[in-house]
């Protein structure tokens, strides 16, 4: 009798920390990156009241007869399948496509989130909202090194980068052909300061089908000089020019895209290098994680690279409460890497990962739990009952 007692007393525990957890998943249903659990029961030890016997020549072979003792909570097992995508076009806002969690340093020990709602602060470290430090690769002169040390992600506005010297420009389109009329054309070049030359390129009918060009900088009247030639049939045989700034840097006209054809006149600058220095005006994530900085002489540079961490168990990480995670002896060590390499997941920005919550399963574990327990208490009142009923033989 009391053995029944006992198994409905440890049912009415079981079921009332089922309870708890679902209390939880339904609370976190609007939690970024939250991950639901779920409990799984086991059978405690069974008391033997007749062990198993083999079979002899006189008799047949018994099996064992056992009274279970109740139940307990075998484990609780946590949900890692991916939430659904929230977009808030928020460009800190990044959520994890697959495996691995975003790498966070609290205090001194790295901590591990789905959750990425991430903003910078006035130092320009990109933070959780609990101010945990987001961990990355860090980029020299624009070149990540994904094997380095981690770090925390910082972009400051207003970071210059030194500007970057030209070396050649492009002129094609097509020169109307019976016109020696000159062509006068304009582009910029930059010297090894990231200053700005205005160029002038003026074309001239050298009276033999072809052109002489003369390359001036507007900025100190330095020339430099060159030629084109065309074939009879009006196709560019060869043209070049080249014009050397005062500071030195040589910029190469290349003319060679020119023709010398009847009908519509469209000779032009298509293209030139080079750029003046330039200060860090905003910024984007890709996919891979890498951090680009926008910068406001139209260049970009990547500033760092988000690192990701797997872990051969993810059930075994222990929750550390804010959204966190910390490995433990049993989630193996963290496998700390780039998004999408090893088996991680790519990074979206704007977004942020949903809670994986699924309510109608929920409410239906809320109606179990709570059966299971009613049931659990009916073999307590009956066994009461059953105890009363002996206790009453004696009156």
């Amino acid at each position: 009798m009391l053995r029944s007692l006992f198994s409905g007393i440890s049912g009415l525990k079981a079921h009332q920390t089922m309870m708890d957890v679902v209390g939880n998943n339904i609370a976190n249903v609007n939690t970024n990156g939250f991950k639901a659990s779920n409990v799984v029961f086991e059978d405690t030890l069974s008391q033997m009241v007749r062990a198993a016997a083999a079979p002899s020549s006189a008799a047949g072979g018994l099996n064992p007869t056992q009274i279970g003792l109740g139940v307990q909570t075998g484990t609780i097992q946590t949900n890692f399948l991916q939430g659904s995508a929230q977009t808030t076009n928020k460009a800190t806002d990044l959520m994890l496509q697959g495996d691995g969690f975003f790498v966070l340093k609290d205090g001194n020990q790295e901590v591990y989130s789905r959750a990425g709602s991430f903003t910078f602060d006035t130092d320009g470290y990109l933070i959780n909202s609990d101010g945990n430090y987001v961990q990355g690769f860090p980029a020299t002169n624009g070149v990540v090194d994904p094997y380095g040390n981690l770090t925390s992600i910082r972009l400051q506005v207003g970071t210059t980068i030194a500007g970057t010297p030209s070396t050649n420009a492009v002129v094609s389109g097509n020169m109307k052909n019976g016109d020696a009329s000159t062509r006068t054309l304009s582009t910029e070049a930059f010297d090894t300061l990231g200053a700005a030359h205005n160029l002038t390129i003026s074309l001239d009918d050298d009276g033999s089908g072809g052109f002489n060009v003369t390359v001036t900088d507007q900025s100190d009247g330095t020339t430099g000089s060159g030629a084109v030639t065309f074939t009879a049939a009006g196709a560019n045989a060869s043209g070049a020019a080249t014009i050397t700034l005062a500071d030195g840097t040589q910029v190469d006209i290349d003319l060679t895209g020119i023709t010398n054809y009847a009908g519509v006149e469209s000779v032009e600058v298509k293209s030139h290098d080079g750029a003046a220095a330039g200060t860090l005006q905003s910024f984007q994530i890709a996919p891979d994680g890498t951090v680009i900085g926008i910068y406001s002489n139209g260049q970009k540079r990547n500033e760092a690279q988000l690192a990701v961490a797997n872990f051969n168990n993810p059930q075994g990480l222990e929750k550390v409460g804010d959204s966190l995670y910390r490995s433990s002896t049993n989630s193996g060590l963290a496998q700390v890497g780039v998004p999408g390499a090893g088996g991680r997941g790519t990074v979206t920005s704007g977004s942020l990962e949903m809670s994986n919550v699924d309510l109608g399963a929920e409410f239906t574990n809320l109606i179990i739990a709570q059966r299971g327990f009613q049931a659990n208490s009916k073999v307590i009142t009956a066994s009461d009952e059953m105890l009363q009923d002996l206790v009453n033989i004696k009156r």
